[in-house]
C-alpha cells in the first residue's frame, strides 16, 4: 500500500514539472513592475492581505510561546520528582 502511494505522488509531481518552457527576453528583465501588487494597492486589499499575515504569524507566535510554557512547566515537574 505504501508503494502504491510513493507512486502516485511521483506521477502526480511528474505532472507538475512537464510544463512548457517559456524564453525569457530582454523586456523581461527590465520589466519591474508587478501587476498583482499594483491592482491590490489601487484597490487597498494589500492591506487585508498584510493584516491577515500578520494575524496569521501571532497566532503562530502566541502558540510557540504557550507550547514552550507548558513543556518548561512539565520539564519542572520531573525534576521535582
Amino acid at each position: 500500500m505504501k508503494k502504491w502511494f510513493v507512486i502516485l505522488f511521483l506521477l502526480v509531481s511528474l505532472q507538475g514539472i512537464a510544463q512548457e518552457k517559456i524564453a525569457i527576453t530582454k523586456e523581461d528583465y527590465q520589466n519591474s513592475k508587478i501587476e498583482m501588487a499594483d491592482l491590490m494597492r489601487s484597490e487597498g486589499k494589500i492591506y487585508v492581505l498584510v493584516g491577515v499575515i500578520g494575524i496569521v504569524f501571532a497566532g503562530i507566535l502566541v502558540y510557540v510561546i504557550s507550547t514552550d510554557r507548558k513543556a518548561a512547566r512539565l520539564e519542572q515537574l520531573i525534576k521535582e520528582k
